[in-house]
């Protein structure tokens, strides 16, 4: 299995079929390919060799999905940058992995000395803009009108296709690294359960640097659909998109549906196109399902579980428990049931399995389980310990093999649909010298699911206002990973044995709650 595929069958199948539409530029099937051939040309010449990491810093455009089937077919690896991160956190991106030649578009020039400076393993980069390109950059446009045509390395299989970073539970980001089999078996089990159409028009409005948006191109690709691509998630610009382009099909989480059903111009459009939405990495509250269903009445409802080690989806709830007999039997509560290749079992602190209706950790095995992270050995290991995926979710199945989400092991916070691991903001927090202890935690929130919230102990004489918690943590960690609120308190709760209960501090703000994730 090899993810350029679906751009050998475009040629035979669909050539003039309108493969990508961004701002003004439209491009057909024959059209991308003979670009994706010519810039993996490029990126030969460049020294690309077979596994290297070529890194993309750049908002959604057709360039960015050109530029990672260019990747694979000149037989490299892609790491999509977060664009949320810090300059020190994509710096460490780069170099953790080696990525030697980083593609980046306008709006993160400004970055690009700093990362230059600081980056030991960058050695090329190539500008993905629309203006001339700096100097000491390659042109994405020149490299593709100078280079030949190259055969298609079809790496597959095993083969290393891309290096995603996720937060880290000890304070630093980790590579996960996924296999050609690993995206490409979990888009088929995707469609298999979804029923999504061939063919489609496709808005792309999530980021692709996130798994979910990589997976939602190279997916789009695979059923030939029309990728219509935005920048970046507005909601305007997705009503718009929808409307222009008559978008059959789109992903969005629940904040982004929130935001787009808020927008004081939605009666405006026309969105009788769209047919299917997707929504997922953080559950959805019954109130804003219901009002979603209400005011896109055509549309068939998909909720996707899954993690970026697991390529991302392992569980779809389908549009048939989008329903009012979903809510009344309480499936509209779960995730879906697994993936057909994907085999979950919820366990206890043994790892022995748990009966149905029994609390535990979900775990999974299957071929979309992530090979490992990136030099990191022994996090490898215990996360894949007897074979299984420990994804840190605790939860349970039902009878008919439902999973739901109830609570989360790791600790980890999800705001918005983002990760945010506690021990990478609680690292930067603890560099105020003000600043005795931290505990970071999720909290409850109204638009974004959930918020960063950090409580402190202070030394003795010091003082903290949350504007300077906000600068200060600005400089070292990701703007959506900043605590939103502060609590400073005389101690934190904690064990005989010393270790922070920070379930207690949980409890405060999620009592009474069935679900302590949002």
């Amino acid at each position: 299995m090899y993810l350029t595929q679906p751009l050998h069958k475009a040629l035979l199948e669909v050539p003039e079929r309108t493969a990508t539409v961004h701002c003004e530029r439209r491009r057909s099937y024959r059209d991308l390919v003979s670009r994706v051939s010519r810039l993996a040309g490029g990126l030969r010449t460049l020294g690309l060799d077979a596994g290297d990491r070529v890194a993309i810093l750049s908002l959604n455009s057709d360039r960015y999905m050109e530029a990672i089937y260019a990747t694979f077919w000149a037989g490299g690896v892609i790491n999509p940058v977060n664009i949320r991160w810090s300059p020190k956190e994509i710096i460490y991106s780069l170099d953790d992995c080696d990525s030697t030649i980083l593609m980046v578009d306008d709006t993160f020039l400004p970055l690009l000395e700093e990362l230059r400076q600081g980056s030991r393993s960058l050695k090329t980069v190539i500008y993905a803009g629309d203006e001339a390109a700096p100097a000491g950059t390659q042109d994405f446009e020149t490299l593709i009108a100078d280079s030949a045509p190259v055969a298609d390395a079809h790496r597959h299989g095993d083969d290393l296709a891309a290096v995603m970073y996720t937060g880290g539970t000890t304070g630093k980001p980790k590579g996960v690294m996924l296999s050609h089999t690993n995206l490409y078996i979990d888009g088929l089990g995707s469609q298999a359960v979804s029923g999504m159409p061939y063919r489609s028009v496709t808005l792309h409005a999530a980021p692709t640097f996130h798994v979910a948006g990589t997976g939602l191109i190279l997916q789009a690709t695979a059923r030939l659909n029309t990728s219509v691509i935005i920048p970046m998630f507005e909601p305007l610009a997705v009503l718009r998109a929808i409307q222009q382009e008559r978008i059959l099909e789109a992903f969005l989480v629940p904040t982004m549906i929130r935001m787009v059903l808020s927008h004081p111009d939605f009666a405006q459009y026309d969105l009788s196109s769209l047919k299917h939405l997707l929504y997922g990495a953080s559950p959805i509250d019954s109130t804003l399902l219901n009002r979603a269903r209400e005011a896109l009445p055509q549309a068939r409802f998909l909720q996707a579980y899954g993690m970026t080690e697991l390529s991302p989806t392992v569980s779809i709830l389908t549009p048939d428990w989008h329903t009012e007999e979903g809510f009344r039997s309480g499936k509209m509560m779960s995730a879906g049931r697994p993936l057909p290749m994907v085999e979950m079992r919820v366990v206890d602190d043994n790892d022995n399995p748990v009966p149905a209706h029994t609390r535990g950790e979900i775990v999974v095995r299957g071929p979309v389980v992530m090979q490992g992270y990136w030099n990191k050995p022994e996090q490898t290991e215990d996360a894949l310990r007897g074979g299984w995926m420990h994804t840190g979710d605790a939860g349970y199945m039902d009878e008919d093999g439902f999973v739901y989400v109830v609570d989360r092991i790791k600790d980890m916070i999800v705001t918005g649909g983002e990760n945010v691991y506690s021990a990478e903001v609680e690292e930067a927090v603890l560099q105020l010298p003000q600043v005795a202890q931290c505990a970071v935690i999720g909290i409850p929130d109204d638009d974004w699911g959930e918020r960063v919230h950090a409580a402190v102990v202070l030394q003795d004489g010091g003082t903290l206002e949350l504007d300077e918690l906000m600068a200060h943590c600005k400089t070292l960690i990701a703007n959506y990973k900043i605590p939103r609120s502060l609590e400073v308190r005389s101690e934190l709760p904690l064990s005989p044995a010393g270790k922070l209960l920070k379930y207690k501090l949980r409890e405060e703000h999620w009592g009474g709650r069935e679900r302590q994730v949002s």
